[in-house]
């Protein structure tokens, strides 16, 4: 990664907060909502296509997902799609559309939830991690250089510390929203 200055290290650390805030969206809380479905790809002529770009993906009510194929000769690969997916949902396919009915989770299951959304949360922090290293090894070898001096050094690290502890908070409070969402009944 290229990082030229604090602006471009807050703005990786931003897109590693996203990304786990997508990950998020992946985690079934017991409501129907059609990013369940975002990682699902399916074999449309020989080539792993994500579903939403080859249905209409809507919610008609809290516990139903409908999909409808803008071509209905994918129906049946849409439907393996999602029976091989790991959402742990079986589709129903009436020869148009196809009904995802979403069942309501145990406690056990939603526990299962917040274990995977805590490892998302993990992985996240690990990225923000990983750009705090970057972004000081690069003021390092910019001192090491003599493009600025210790004390300008001393302070960029401690701004690009201050970044981490900030984007770091911004995903334990994702995690503790999501771990909400999952565990309301």
């Amino acid at each position: 990664m290229k990082l030229a200055d604090l602006s471009d290290i807050e703005q990786a650390m931003q897109k590693a907060v996203e990304a786990t805030q997508r990950a998020f969206n992946t985690i079934r809380t017991g409501r129907a909502n059609s990013s369940l479905l975002d990682k699902v790809m399916v074999d449309y002529y020989g080539t792993p296509t994500p579903l939403k770009t080859l249905a209409n993906i809507s919610v008609p009510d809290a516990s139903t997902l409908m999909i409808q194929p803008f071509d209905p000769g994918a129906l049946s690969n849409i439907e393996k799609a999602i029976s091989l997916s790991d959402i742990g949902l079986t589709p129903n396919n009436d020869g148009k559309l196809i009904r995802l009915n979403i069942p309501p989770l145990t406690s056990e299951r939603r526990k299962e939830f917040v274990k995977v959304a805590s490892k998302y949360a993990e992985e996240g922090r690990v990225s923000v991690r990983n750009i705090r290293r970057d972004g000081i090894d690069f003021i390092r070898k910019k001192e090491k250089d003599s493009e600025i001096s210790e004390d300008e050094s001393r302070d960029l690290q401690d701004q690009v510390q201050k970044l981490t502890d900030k984007y770091t908070a911004l995903v334990d409070k994702a995690l503790e929203e999501k771990e909400k969402d999952i565990m309301t009944v």
